[in-house]
């Protein structure tokens, strides 16, 4: 395929330049050289396309990784703001959100999370709102009780969020589209025995379930974008442990008193503090 790519390039006067083009072998055991006029490239373990690291072994641990440090870095430049004594907490936490946590979830609409890489990840933000809002060992609050001080929501269902935001640009495409067929692609075969990794696919199924749709209605109902930004919504509502401003049937007394409770607490910071609720 090499060869045909260097011939059917080089009519057209494009040459591919042998230093720049490197080899990544993903799940496979053939160590077979690839060349171009007889030279050899470069076989490497990882790779970065468009910002995000693509490794040997798929997976999404070693983006994540990259993506926690460089938010960290990020994070570690803007200390004079967290450590302003002028800005209200609301600015820094709304900088943090523009500046620090999109370098941070960069390119997640991919990822294949695990239950270590959401923990990383929670840790991570939890960390830089606790230094944001100055609270330091012996003081602690429930990491609950932080969110709902900076109009957070879990690491998981922002995740979930922008992955099913770019499954609806996805399906929206042209059916020729290659994404959109790696996308909806369901290769034949057998796989290997025991328990099957985790992928963004199976992911995607879990909470298919959940909406209880499949991969045809999801491509006719993503054709709305209102439609669709409803029922990422409702997704992510069904997943979300915070559920705020939503009444729900509770059937003990006491549970609705708490929820009542709380959801005046929501209104009253929604009056006081609008710009958090934006």
């Amino acid at each position: 395929m090499q060869e045909k790519t260097n011939s059917v390039a080089a009519v057209v006067g494009l040459n591919i330049h042998k230093g720049k083009s490197k080899v990544l072998r993903y799940n496979t055991a053939c160590t077979d050289p690839i060349t171009i006029d007889g030279e050899d490239l470069e076989d490497i373990k990882t790779f970065t396309y468009l910002g995000s690291i693509i490794g040997e072994q798929g997976g999404s641990d070693a983006d994540v990784k990259a993506r926690i440090g460089k938010a960290r870095a990020v994070y570690l430049q803007l200390r004079n703001i967290w450590n302003s004594k002028q800005l209200s907490t609301n600015t820094k936490v709304r900088i943090f959100n523009t500046n620090i946590k999109t370098v941070l979830l960069y390119g997640a609409e991919t990822w294949r999370t695990t239950k270590d890489i959401i923990q990383k990840i929670q840790v991570f933000i939890n960390s830089c709102l606790r230094k944001i809002l100055q609270i330091r060992w012996p003081d602690t609050i429930s990491n609950n009780v932080l969110w709902e001080r900076t109009n957070q929501v879990p690491a998981e269902e922002e995740i979930r969020k922008k992955r099913w935001k770019w499954v609806g640009h996805t399906l929206r495409k042209a059916p020729n589209c290659v994404t959109r067929q790696a996308l909806t692609w369901n290769p034949q075969g057998q796989r290997k025995r025991g328990r099957p990794k985790n992928t963004l696919r199976r992911e995607m199924k879990i909470d298919m379930k959940k909406m209880n749709k499949n991969w045809m209605e999801l491509e006719k109902e993503a054709q709305d974008n209102v439609g669709w930004r409803m029922l990422v919504g409702s997704l992510c509502f069904i997943g979300s442990k915070k559920k705020e401003l939503c009444w729900t049937i509770i059937e003990d007394q006491e549970a609705q008193d708490f929820a009542a409770v709380r959801v005046h607490h929501l209104i009253r910071d929604r009056h006081q503090y609008p710009q958090a609720f934006q």
